[in-house]
């Protein structure tokens, strides 16, 4: 089935001024003035005039069947519905587990994934966890590279007192399942790392890149803005052509745009930066005199927020700016159709008003947000 967005400001992201895009089914076919003219016999049509349209947002790290757990059970945060995902412009997710493995399963994360695929937008897994023994579907993260359609890597963590301390060749024999894995299972495939606060920062990572040679697009730090120390070195890890990632929804020093704004004025290149929410993730609640008081989930909307704090108080262009959530993120992952409004590509698509608030909220060809109202909502919601 056909369906013509007419009259849309649009952003690729590169500006490309008012366009009409053509949708068959879940991807786009054409993109050209006054298509309607050519496709006369087209009934479904959106106008999108006076409306701002970029790719569908993309959050590469989140918590899709919960977190947490440091503070007990009952801290334990329960699974993201679809709406919250489509409420704050976001496709396509990529889910992970924290530092548990043991109460939460691969499994149960690959069926979350596909569950969100069968409601409306795109989801993906990394294996492991925090540990350096990776919890796998399969036998292997090469394994699973090859045989998990969803499984884009594997996670692992350093310099994090919860983390397992891994040395340079174990993080090298991981490298090595994931692009050998990725090879043969057609993905590019990554090294997902948490990285915590210890003074040992992103060592290793250069130990990997310096030392041995490890081609450094394999490689995926996460939570390099934790620390204005931490994030001094990511952007030495940028300029070597390393894509690092800031998180938005926690574990920052200041405001994550004020850290891409840092991180510009220092040399590093836009393209080489991401945000990721680290959404769903499990935030202890502290009172004024630092005793624990409850928890809290880490948002899914930052990512957005920061972007357009980029835009209007950084003065950041808009096709720059949302870089950071469509086409360095797909970059990042290996995603061949996400990320860009081109023929060919996935019809993931986020319509704004001027002021850059979300209006609407296409994925896969079917529009799941009209003028702020939800049409789409998971099974289980009311």
């Amino acid at each position: 089935m056909l369906k013509l967005i007419k009259n849309a400001e649009l952003y690729t992201p590169s500006y490309l001024g008012k366009k009409d895009i053509l949708i068959a089914g879940e991807k786009i076919i054409a993109i050209s003035n006054n298509l309607q003219s050519s496709f006369p016999e087209v009934s479904d049509v959106w106008d999108a005039e006076g409306k701002i349209v970029t790719p569908g947002l993309i959050d590469q790290h989140v918590h899709i069947i919960g977190a947490g757990g440091k503070n007990g059970f009952s801290s334990m945060t329960p699974e993201v519905s679809l709406s919250e995902f489509i409420s704050c412009g976001t496709t396509t997710a990529v889910g992970l587990l924290g530092t548990d493995g043991t109460l939460r399963s691969l499994r149960t994360l690959y069926g979350k994934a596909k569950s969100l695929e069968q409601e409306g937008m795109s989801a993906y897994i990394f294996s492991g966890y925090y540990g350096v023994d990776s919890v796998t579907i399969t036998d292997s993260i090469q394994g699973d590279m090859i045989f998990i359609d969803k499984v884009l890597g594997c996670k692992i963590a350093i310099s994090d007192i919860r983390s397992s301390y891994p040395t340079a060749v174990e993080l090298l024999r991981k490298l090595r399942d994931v692009r050998v894995g990725g090879s043969i299972g057609n993905k590019k495939g990554i090294l997902h790392i948490h990285l915590g606060n210890l003074d040992t920062k992103m060592d290793v990572l250069f130990e990997l890149v310096n030392k041995y040679q490890f081609p450094i697009e394999n490689i995926s730090p996460t939570h390099v803005g934790r620390t204005k120390e931490l994030f001094d070195q990511a952007i030495e890890f940028a300029k070597l052509g390393g894509m690092i990632d800031i998180t938005t929804g926690a574990s920052k020093y200041t405001d994550p745009y004020k850290s891409v704004l840092y991180a510009l004025k220092q040399g590093a290149s836009i393209d080489n930066i991401t945000f990721s929410s680290d959404g769903n993730a499990g935030l202890t609640v502290f009172d004024e005199d630092q005793n624990i008081i409850g928890s809290k989930k880490a948002p899914l909307n930052k990512n957005l927020q920061e972007v357009i704090q980029l835009i209007q108080k950084g003065g950041i262009p808009i096709e720059e700016a949302f870089k950071l959530i469509t086409i360095n993120p797909a970059k990042n992952l290996g995603l061949q159709t996400k990320g860009k409004i081109a023929v060919g590509y996935d019809a993931d698509l986020c319509a704004f008003d001027k002021d850059f608030k979300l209006q609407d909220v296409f994925a896969k060809g079917s529009q799941l947000m009209s003028n702020t109202n939800l049409i789409v909502k998971g099974n289980f919601e009311s």
